[in-house]
């Protein structure tokens, strides 16, 4: 196990996120293998973008939970490639028609919406690929387990679910109940996902600390979705690297549209303070996820 309990923060997120982008470098097939013209797509639409939260989350979660960081580093990369495929088809025209994603031309615009389409399925295979290698854990029970959570977080009853109602809630008028339905499966399933798969590479699993990262997790994936609201509403297009506005001009219901901006921040810091809550009896020991809890709700890009 790598020990970071002795850097800063910054010095943390930035040395995760470098990891993270070498594990999926190794992992996804280089552009000269065939087909090459699908592996350029699938590392372009994947590679050199992104605050990596999801592994951010994983590794974060694995730590408190004492697992080794070469195991945390496959769970955490399976899950930015369920993430990344599902932004390259978000992107798609036939559901949110965006040209702009972490800076760049969305990867439809860059290749073309065909290819587009192959890397979305070819990240989802990879992910499925890469969490059942059997470095990964011991007990074939317990990374069946991992693969299962991962499936469900992804699946109708998680993210594609959740986009789902999101397709089908544009124009409507949403109560504040029926929009944290929406994104607990759309965005929060797999923010769960990621921090419970972190635990789960521990060798020895402790129950305690497993439920208090999951009471974590639920909380702090609407606190994501919520500041996302508010940075669609408030930051410009540069800073988001994506289109900024583009909920509101797609006439989607949003938490800044039902609560507006005031009350949506102040539901942020209330989703904050409840997911650390369950992790003040571990002191020091939850150091990280509280951190991350709070640059997730802090952040202003």
């Amino acid at each position: 196990m790598t020990n970071h309990s002795n850097m800063d923060f910054q010095a943390w997120l930035t040395a995760i996120q470098t990891r993270t982008e070498q594990t999926l470098s190794h992992l996804i097939p280089a552009e000269n293998i065939a087909p090459q013209h699908l592996h350029a797509a699938m590392r372009y639409a994947t590679l050199g973008g992104g605050k990596r939260v999801r592994a951010l989350l994983a590794h974060a979660a694995g730590e408190f939970c004492q697992a080794p960081a070469n195991k945390i580093d496959i769970a955490a990369a399976a899950v930015e490639m369920i993430h990344a495929y599902s932004l390259v088809h978000d992107d798609m025209p036939c559901m949110d028609d965006d040209d702009l994603r972490r800076g760049k031309p969305s990867c439809h615009k860059q290749f073309d919406d065909a290819t587009a389409l192959l890397v979305g399925d070819a990240l989802q295979s990879l992910a499925f690929e890469v969490l059942s290698t059997p470095e990964l854990h011991t007990n074939a029970q317990h990374q069946l387990k991992m693969l299962y959570l991962l499936a469900v977080a992804s699946g109708s009853r998680g993210m594609a679910g959740g986009q789902a109602i999101d397709l089908a809630s544009v124009g409507q008028a949403l109560s504040q109940t029926e929009l944290e339905y929406m994104h607990i499966h759309k965005t929060g399933a797999l923010i769960r996902a990621a921090a419970l798969l972190g635990a789960h590479c521990s060798p020895s699993e402790d129950a305690g600390r497993v439920r208090a990262i999951d009471q974590y997790a639920q909380n702090i994936g609407l606190a994501f979705q919520v500041v996302d609201d508010v940075l669609d509403a408030e930051a410009d297009t540069k800073t988001l690297g994506k289109t900024a506005g583009k909920d509101a001009d797609a006439n989607k219901p949003t938490y800044v549209t039902i609560l507006g901006i005031v009350r949506a921040k102040e539901l942020s810091r209330e989703l904050l303070n409840e997911a650390i809550a369950p992790l003040k009896p571990y002191g020091e020991e939850a150091i990280r996820l509280v951190q991350l809890a709070q640059f997730i709700t802090e952040r202003d890009f």
